[in-house]
């Protein structure tokens, strides 16, 4: 029997990056770009390689460089090993039997790399989704909350990769939710509170992103170090960040999307003089001068080489896809 799975990409929509410091946010998955994953019961269990991701020829240097230059050093495949890993482990510590028997398990993904839009929690999320339809485990056995809990720590714990849970609850739950990190949650659930929001409170949303990501991790990541610190600056803009994702949420219960737009607005704002333009990058501050040249809001869709805008009309649609594409960004209307 084949199993077919897929996650989506995922967009922030309000108060990140308080995600990862005990805040609260907003995030939807959207149905433009997808990871999908196949497994099939086999003799012993393989790994394919995908040939676009985990290339082991190359036509030329100029070729290999390239490649290694978008996709570093490791592809897909380490996401699908060590998640088969922490799935294995997670199963046996919770004395959950999975029957004794073997597959075979590909992938492929269309989600842009790089620019934040959970590519790799999406492989990740669909490889469990495929493991769990494969040895018959069931949310009964491992909860949603749980779920997400343990896709991240395929990524932190066996990759060694710094990321939160706002993307890995989005893909797990599907659709818009609205998340609390809140310290005193994550301490006494283990995890926190995912709300669902029906996607029609949703406006209309278009999303571009840039191929020549110049984001700088190394300067993110004083951020963090001031945080941990105790840093009040950093700690009240979380604050301020969560605070806009509680706002935005009973704002788009009601469809007034005037004051959704503010906080969009506001939302990024706060981020830029948080992180400053240096991190913030020339590609993202023209993403963002080119919304606002047409009065539309935009703020990073992830951790930065997207961002996710709102627009009030087709004919202002094509005026900014048509923007978009004269300066060399990619542009889509999202589907959620």
């Amino acid at each position: 029997m084949l199993i077919e799975t897929h996650a989506f990409a995922r967009i922030g929509l309000m108060g990140n990056p308080s995600d990862g410091y005990f805040g609260k946010t907003i995030a939807c998955t959207f149905k433009n770009f997808k990871a999908e994953v196949k497994m099939w019961e086999s003799p012993n269990i393989e790994i394919v390689l995908n040939e676009t991701y985990d290339p082991l020829e190359f036509g030329s240097i100029d070729t290999f460089v390239e490649t290694v230059k978008h996709e570093g050093y490791y592809g897909g495949a380490r996401l699908l090993r060590a998640t088969c890993y922490t799935f294995f482990n997670w199963c046996s510590d919770h004395d959950i039997e999975l029957e004794n028997k073997n597959f075979t398990v590909s992938y492929d993904t269309s989600i842009p790399r790089q620019v934040g839009l959970g590519g790799s929690s999406a492989i990740i999320t669909a490889t469990v989704k495929a493991l769990m339809e494969f040895y018959n485990v069931t949310e009964n056995d491992i909860a949603k909350p749980l779920l997400s809990n343990m896709i991240l720590e395929v990524e932190t714990k066996e990759l060694g990769i710094t990321a939160g849970l706002q993307d890995r609850v989005a893909q797990v739950y599907e659709g818009a939710v609205f998340m609390d990190f809140a310290e005193e949650k994550m301490k006494q659930q283990g995890h926190g509170d995912y709300i669902p929001l029906d996607k029609s409170f949703l406006p209309p949303l278009f999303l571009a992103y840039t191929d020549n990501q110049s984001f700088s991790g190394k300067i993110h990541s004083e951020v963090r170090v001031k945080f941990e610190q105790g840093d009040e600056t950093v700690s009240d803009a979380m604050r301020t960040f969560a605070q806009y994702a509680i706002d935005a949420n009973e704002v788009l219960i009601k469809k007034d999307y005037t004051n959704f737009k503010e906080l969009m607005n506001k939302n990024f704002e706060l981020r830029r003089s948080l992180y400053g333009d240096v991190v913030i990058g020339k590609d993202n501050l023209e993403m963002i001068r080119i919304a606002k040249s047409f009065d539309c809001p935009a703020k990073f869709a992830g951790s930065g080489g997207a961002v996710v805008g709102m627009y009030d009309n087709e004919e202002q649609f094509k005026n900014l896809e048509e923007a978009y594409t004269n300066e060399g960004f990619s542009f889509v209307k999202v589907e959620t």
